[in-house]
C-alpha cells in the first residue's frame, strides 16, 4: 500500500535557502569578473566543501580539520549572503575581494583534497603508550554462540573446496573460501569448521 504523498517543510525550506545562497555565491562571483560557467562553478565549490567538511565531522576523525574547513565554508557562504544584500557595489567590487573569489578554487581543492585523503587518528597516542600498565582481574571469556550454518551453504562449500585443490593442487583456506561464497568473516569460519581436514 503506497504511502500519501505529503510536503516536509523542512525540506522546503532546505531547498529554498539553498537556492538563495547558491544565488548569491554565483552573483558575487560573477560581479568579481568570473563570467560563465565559472560563476556558476563558485557556489558548488563552496557548498561540496561544506558537505564534505560535515561528513568528516560525522564520522568523527580528525574534527580539528574538519571544523577549519567547515568554518572556512561557511564564511565564504555567508560572506556572500551579506556582501549581495547591497554592502558592496556589486558593479565596483573591491580590489581584495576580486582576489579572494580568484584565489578561492585552490582553497576549496586544498580543504576537499585534505578531508577526502586524512589519515585515520591512531589507535594509540604516545601518552597512552608510556602510561604504567594496571593489573586488571582475570575474566573467564565469555563463550562465542556458534553460527548456524545451513546444511546446503556447506555442501556448496564442499564443492568450491574440491575445485579449488583439484585447480591448485592446495586446500583452501578461510579468505578464499569466504570470497568465492561472498559470506561474513564468522560465516566463513563456521563453514570451515563443518569441512573435513581433506577438503578444506
Amino acid at each position: 500500500m503506497s504511502r500519501p504523498f505529503r510536503f516536509d517543510a523542512v525540506l522546503i525550506q532546505a531547498v529554498i535557502a539553498g537556492a538563495l545562497s547558491f544565488a548569491h555565491l554565483h552573483d558575487l562571483a560573477e560581479a568579481a569578473g568570473q563570467s560563465g560557467w565559472k560563476a556558476w562553478a563558485y557556489p558548488i565549490s563552496v557548498d561540496l566543501l561544506l558537505v564534505a567538511a560535515w561528513r568528516r565531522l560525522r564520522s568523527g576523525t580528525t574534527k580539528t580539520s574538519a571544523w577549519c574547513w567547515f568554518v572556512t565554508a561557511l564564511i565564504a557562504s555567508l560572506g556572500a549572503n551579506v556582501a549581495t544584500a547591497g554592502l558592496l557595489d556589486l558593479d565596483d567590487v573591491p580590489v581584495w575581494l576580486r582576489i579572494l573569489v580568484a584565489g578561492w578554487p585552490a582553497v576549496a581543492f586544498l580543504g576537499g583534497t585534505l578531508l577526502v585523503h586524512s589519515p585515520p587518528p591512531p589507535e594509540a597516542t604516545e601518552d597512552q603508550e608510556d602510561a604504567p600498565e594496571t593489573e586488571t582481574p582475570a575474566t573467564e571469556p565469555s563463550p562465542i554462540p556458534p553460527v548456524p550454518v545451513p546444511a546446503a551453504l556447506v555442501a556448496h562449500a564442499r564443492k568450491v573446496a574440491a575445485e579449488h585443490r583439484t585447480r591448485t593442487g592446495t586446500p583452501i583456506d578461510t579468505p578464499t573460501l569466504r570470497a568465492r561464497l561472498g559470506v561474513p568473516a564468522p560465516m566463513a569460519e563456521a563453514i570451515t569448521a563443518h569441512l573435513t581436514p581433506t577438503e578444506s
